[in-house]
Protein backbone atom coordinates (compact mmCIF):
# COMPACT_ATOMS: atom_id res chain seq x y z
CA UNK A 1 0.00 0.00 0.00
CA UNK A 2 1.27 3.63 -0.73
CA UNK A 3 0.22 6.96 0.30
CA UNK A 4 0.18 10.25 -2.21
CA UNK A 5 1.66 13.15 -1.05
CA UNK A 6 3.01 16.44 -1.90
CA UNK A 7 6.59 17.97 -1.39
CA UNK A 8 6.64 20.91 0.77
CA UNK A 9 10.67 21.38 0.98
CA UNK A 10 13.61 20.38 2.43
CA UNK A 11 15.01 21.34 6.12
CA UNK A 12 17.32 19.63 8.74
CA UNK A 13 16.64 17.56 12.13
CA UNK A 14 19.31 17.13 14.76
CA UNK A 15 19.59 14.02 17.05
CA UNK A 16 20.15 13.75 20.76
CA UNK A 17 23.72 13.42 20.43
CA UNK A 18 23.65 16.41 17.89
CA UNK A 19 24.02 14.95 14.83
CA UNK A 20 22.48 17.09 11.86
CA UNK A 21 20.21 15.03 9.26
CA UNK A 22 19.03 16.64 6.13
CA UNK A 23 15.15 16.03 5.65
CA UNK A 24 12.60 16.41 3.15
CA UNK A 25 9.12 17.81 4.25
CA UNK A 26 6.14 16.04 2.67
CA UNK A 27 2.40 16.55 3.35
CA UNK A 28 1.68 12.87 2.98
CA UNK A 29 -2.36 12.38 2.54
CA UNK A 30 -4.88 11.72 3.60
CA UNK A 31 -5.81 9.27 0.51
CA UNK A 32 -9.55 8.35 -0.01
CA UNK A 33 -10.52 4.82 -1.24
CA UNK A 34 -13.18 5.89 -4.31
CA UNK A 35 -13.31 2.44 -5.61
CA UNK A 36 -11.83 -1.29 -5.17
CA UNK A 37 -11.79 -3.06 -8.10
CA UNK A 38 -11.96 -6.89 -8.68
CA UNK A 39 -11.21 -9.84 -11.25
CA UNK A 40 -14.45 -10.95 -11.40
CA UNK A 41 -16.20 -7.68 -11.89
CA UNK A 42 -13.60 -5.48 -13.90
CA UNK A 43 -10.84 -8.31 -14.81
CA UNK A 44 -8.05 -7.45 -12.55
CA UNK A 45 -7.52 -6.40 -8.73
CA UNK A 46 -7.01 -3.20 -8.32
CA UNK A 47 -7.68 -0.16 -5.92
CA UNK A 48 -8.35 3.46 -6.64
CA UNK A 49 -7.40 6.69 -4.34
CA UNK A 50 -8.58 10.51 -4.17
CA UNK A 51 -5.96 12.72 -3.08
CA UNK A 52 -6.20 16.88 -2.64
CA UNK A 53 -9.37 19.26 -3.52
CA UNK A 54 -10.43 20.45 -6.38
CA UNK A 55 -12.79 23.00 -6.23
CA UNK A 56 -13.46 23.03 -9.93
CA UNK A 57 -14.46 19.37 -11.34
CA UNK A 58 -15.94 17.85 -14.60
CA UNK A 59 -19.37 15.98 -13.84
CA UNK A 60 -17.47 12.33 -14.92
CA UNK A 61 -15.02 12.79 -11.87
CA UNK A 62 -17.92 13.86 -9.64
CA UNK A 63 -20.26 11.32 -10.05
CA UNK A 64 -17.35 8.50 -10.17
CA UNK A 65 -16.23 9.74 -6.68
CA UNK A 66 -19.99 10.70 -5.02
CA UNK A 67 -20.24 11.91 -1.87
CA UNK A 68 -16.47 11.42 -0.94
CA UNK A 69 -15.33 14.62 -2.94
CA UNK A 70 -13.98 16.81 -5.43
CA UNK A 71 -10.55 15.42 -5.56
CA UNK A 72 -7.69 17.36 -7.40
CA UNK A 73 -5.86 13.88 -8.21
CA UNK A 74 -7.03 9.65 -8.65
CA UNK A 75 -4.91 7.41 -8.92
CA UNK A 76 -4.88 3.53 -9.11
CA UNK A 77 -2.87 0.58 -7.37
CA UNK A 78 -2.69 -2.85 -8.89
CA UNK A 79 -2.77 -5.51 -6.09
CA UNK A 80 -4.10 -8.79 -4.74
CA UNK A 81 -3.23 -7.44 -1.25
CA UNK A 82 -6.84 -5.66 -0.44
CA UNK A 83 -6.12 -5.27 3.39
CA UNK A 84 -4.27 -2.29 5.67
CA UNK A 85 -2.10 -2.39 8.32
CA UNK A 86 -0.24 -4.99 10.26
CA UNK A 87 -1.08 -7.59 13.06
CA UNK A 88 -4.52 -7.31 14.79
CA UNK A 89 -5.04 -4.23 13.63
CA UNK A 90 -5.21 -5.50 9.86
CA UNK A 91 -8.28 -4.72 8.16
CA UNK A 92 -10.02 -5.44 4.92
CA UNK A 93 -10.29 -1.95 2.62
CA UNK A 94 -13.45 -0.81 1.74
CA UNK A 95 -14.67 2.59 -0.56
CA UNK A 96 -14.59 5.02 1.71
CA UNK A 97 -11.79 3.92 3.89
CA UNK A 98 -9.15 6.86 4.82
CA UNK A 99 -5.61 5.91 4.89
CA UNK A 100 -3.17 8.66 6.15
CA UNK A 101 0.40 9.22 7.94
CA UNK A 102 -0.53 6.14 10.32
CA UNK A 103 0.76 3.30 7.97
CA UNK A 104 3.95 4.41 8.55
CA UNK A 105 5.62 4.15 11.72
CA UNK A 106 9.53 5.92 12.88
CA UNK A 107 12.15 4.69 11.26
CA UNK A 108 10.58 2.35 8.05
CA UNK A 109 12.12 2.28 5.01
CA UNK A 110 10.30 3.31 2.05
CA UNK A 111 10.68 4.28 -1.52
CA UNK A 112 9.33 7.34 -3.13
CA UNK A 113 8.60 8.09 -7.00
CA UNK A 114 8.29 11.20 -8.13
CA UNK A 115 8.68 13.56 -11.30
CA UNK A 116 11.88 14.49 -11.49
CA UNK A 117 13.20 18.78 -12.46
CA UNK A 118 12.67 19.50 -15.81
CA UNK A 119 15.87 21.18 -16.97
CA UNK A 120 15.06 21.69 -20.69
CA UNK A 121 17.33 21.29 -23.58
CA UNK A 122 20.93 20.52 -21.90
CA UNK A 123 24.92 19.49 -23.13
CA UNK A 124 26.46 16.68 -22.67
CA UNK A 125 28.89 18.14 -19.58
CA UNK A 126 25.33 18.97 -17.48
CA UNK A 127 23.52 16.19 -18.90
CA UNK A 128 25.71 13.37 -19.16
CA UNK A 129 29.10 14.90 -16.71
CA UNK A 130 31.38 14.59 -19.69
CA UNK A 131 35.08 16.52 -18.47
CA UNK A 132 35.23 18.28 -21.64
CA UNK A 133 38.41 19.03 -23.88
CA UNK A 134 41.16 20.99 -23.46
CA UNK A 135 40.88 24.79 -22.26
CA UNK A 136 43.75 26.18 -24.32
CA UNK A 137 46.27 25.05 -27.36
CA UNK A 138 43.74 25.33 -30.29
CA UNK A 139 40.41 24.59 -28.67
CA UNK A 140 38.15 27.42 -29.33
CA UNK A 141 34.69 26.59 -28.86
CA UNK A 142 35.64 23.20 -28.52
CA UNK A 143 35.43 22.96 -24.20
CA UNK A 144 32.21 21.83 -24.14
CA UNK A 145 31.57 19.79 -27.23
CA UNK A 146 30.77 15.95 -27.18
CA UNK A 147 33.78 15.32 -29.65
CA UNK A 148 33.17 12.02 -31.73
CA UNK A 149 30.08 10.32 -32.72
CA UNK A 150 30.64 7.72 -34.77
CA UNK A 151 33.10 6.08 -37.08
CA UNK A 152 33.58 4.90 -40.99
CA UNK A 153 31.27 1.51 -40.31
CA UNK A 154 28.48 1.69 -39.67
CA UNK A 155 27.91 5.43 -41.62
CA UNK A 156 25.31 6.34 -39.04
CA UNK A 157 24.81 7.00 -35.16
CA UNK A 158 24.64 4.24 -33.19
CA UNK A 159 21.87 4.11 -30.63
CA UNK A 160 22.10 4.99 -27.36
CA UNK A 161 25.16 7.37 -27.89
CA UNK A 162 25.19 9.75 -24.85
CA UNK A 163 24.78 13.45 -26.88
CA UNK A 164 22.92 16.36 -25.79
CA UNK A 165 19.26 16.64 -25.20
CA UNK A 166 16.37 17.55 -23.26
CA UNK A 167 17.30 16.61 -19.56
CA UNK A 168 14.61 15.75 -16.45
CA UNK A 169 11.47 15.69 -16.49
CA UNK A 170 11.01 11.86 -16.13
CA UNK A 171 9.64 9.81 -13.56
CA UNK A 172 12.11 8.37 -10.75
CA UNK A 173 12.05 5.94 -8.20
CA UNK A 174 14.50 6.70 -4.74
CA UNK A 175 14.86 3.64 -2.57
CA UNK A 176 15.94 3.18 0.56
CA UNK A 177 14.94 5.94 2.30
CA UNK A 178 13.90 6.39 6.21
CA UNK A 179 10.88 7.95 7.61
CA UNK A 180 12.42 10.37 10.37
CA UNK A 181 9.65 12.13 12.08
CA UNK A 182 5.35 11.47 11.74
CA UNK A 183 3.14 14.65 12.73
CA UNK A 184 -0.27 12.67 12.00
CA UNK A 185 -2.42 16.00 13.17
CA UNK A 186 -0.93 17.92 10.14
CA UNK A 187 -0.44 15.42 7.95
CA UNK A 188 3.46 15.95 7.89
CA UNK A 189 6.45 13.29 7.41
CA UNK A 190 9.74 14.10 7.54
CA UNK A 191 12.10 11.64 4.97
CA UNK A 192 15.69 11.38 5.51
CA UNK A 193 17.54 12.79 2.33
CA UNK A 194 16.33 14.30 -0.80
CA UNK A 195 13.06 12.93 -2.80
CA UNK A 196 12.74 13.96 -6.82
CA UNK A 197 10.98 16.94 -8.02
CA UNK A 198 10.20 20.57 -7.17
CA UNK A 199 8.15 21.73 -4.26
CA UNK A 200 4.63 20.63 -4.70
CA UNK A 201 5.51 17.88 -6.67
CA UNK A 202 2.76 14.89 -6.94
CA UNK A 203 4.63 11.80 -4.99
CA UNK A 204 4.22 8.34 -4.09
CA UNK A 205 5.46 6.99 -0.97
CA UNK A 206 5.38 3.49 -0.14
CA UNK A 207 7.13 0.54 1.97
CA UNK A 208 10.38 -0.51 0.93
Amino acid sequence: MFLLGRKIGMSQVFSEDGKVTPVTIVEAGPIIIVQVKTKDKDGYNAVQFGYGENKKIKKPQSGHSGKLGNFRVFKELKTDDVKIGTGEQEKEIKKGEVIDTGIFNIGDAIKVRGLSKAKGFQGVVKRHGFHGAPASHGHKSMLRRPGSIGQRFPQHTLPGMRMAGRMGGVNITVRGLKVMAIDKAKNLMAIKGAVPGRRGTLLEISKM
